[in-house]
């Protein structure tokens, strides 16, 4: 009998990817079942006579993997696999297998969108020109918020991988002197400077990054090393939340100590409704958006490959 005809598979929360044309590659190795979301309450009575279980953010802990019988495999739909037991899975013999490097261009992109949104004043100009302001002017133009160019200014970009060096050699596109900080101390052979962490802060324009949460980048900006920054200068952090320090952030923007923060991360998601970010003084000092800019369609329909790759070099190495 085919493996495949027999096969069960289970997508736990499928939301997280949304609507993708390209869904149906995962039927093709079975029954498939699809669900938005799925609580930890729900889980077991999905899982527990599946073949192969996939999840982006779904907890799957020993009390679930230890007891699924049928579980041959767990695909991860993103990078990270914190919310997967490794070694509940290792004990049963049972692979995780991840996708990595399938947002890189729509992380670069969406840095830019935040870094621009903040450094050109869009929403200031924007909302002078559509509350009438402007056909009431005297001149040509406005020049009410003052902003500067990336040409000839310091990028320092933290955590030098795939999406690191795509916004690093935007940033020379635009003109702008790249360097970065390795979080692991190993990524050394670059074509950009290396500098300590201390040296990136207190000399960069801009500061973005693009590192993964460990135990070398908890809290790693704090109010003290905020301090360090240049009074305009901006921070971006679309790599995970927990590497800024919120709640340190928010004081230094309120306190006027950096210029301005893009954040596409947080350290819990969603956010409270009693956030520091969401009670600001200086909120217009602030761009954020809800971990969405890795999200680009083309993205989410790479995922989307990358997990049917993975479950049909499984099946094929099963044969």
């Amino acid at each position: 009998m085919n493996m495949r005809n027999t096969m069960k598979l289970v997508f736990l929360d499928t939301k997280t990817v949304g609507d993708v044309p390209n869904m149906e590659l995962l039927a093709q190795f079975g029954t498939l079942s699809l669900y938005p979301t799925t609580t930890r309450e729900q889980a077991w009575e999905r899982i527990k006579d599946a073949d192969i279980v996939i999840t982006n953010k779904v907890v799957l802990d020993d009390g679930l993997i230890g007891r699924a019988a049928r579980l041959k495999l767990i695909c991860v739909a993103a990078t990270g696999t914190n919310n997967i037991d490794r070694a509940a899975a290792e004990a049963r013999g049972i692979p995780v297998k991840n996708v990595a490097d399938y947002s890189s261009n729509s992380v670069a992109q969406g840095t830019f969108a935040l870094l621009l949104h903040l450094l050109n004043r869009i929403p200031y100009y924007d909302g002078y020109v559509k509350s009438g302001a402007y056909a009431e002017n005297d001149i040509f133009t406005h020049l009410g918020k003052p902003f500067w160019e990336l040409g000839g200014k310091r990028f320092g970009i933290i955590g030098l991988g795939h999406i690191g060096r795509q916004v690093a050699r935007i940033a020379g596109a635009f003109g702008a002197e790249v360097v970065y900080y390795s979080t692991s101390g190993r990524n050394n052979d670059q074509v950009y400077p290396q500098l300590v962490l201390e040296d990136l802060l207190h000399t960069s324009d801009v500061v973005s990054i693009h590192a993964p949460l460990n135990a070398h980048t908890e809290n790693l900006i704090n109010y003290g090393r905020l301090c360090l920054m240049k009074k305009n200068a901006i921070l971006l952090n679309v790599g995970r939340g927990g590497i800024v320090n919120e709640e340190d952030l928010a004081r230094a923007l309120d306190e006027e100590r950096i210029g301005g923060a893009g954040i596409d991360v947080f350290q819990q998601e969603p956010i409270s409704p009693g956030h520091p970010f969401l009670h600001m003084a200086n909120r217009e000092r602030l761009v954020l958006t809800p971990h969405s800019i890795w999200a680009s369609i083309e993205a989410r329909t790479l995922l989307i490959a990358r997990v049917a790759k993975n479950i049909g070099e499984f099946l094929y190495d099963q044969k």
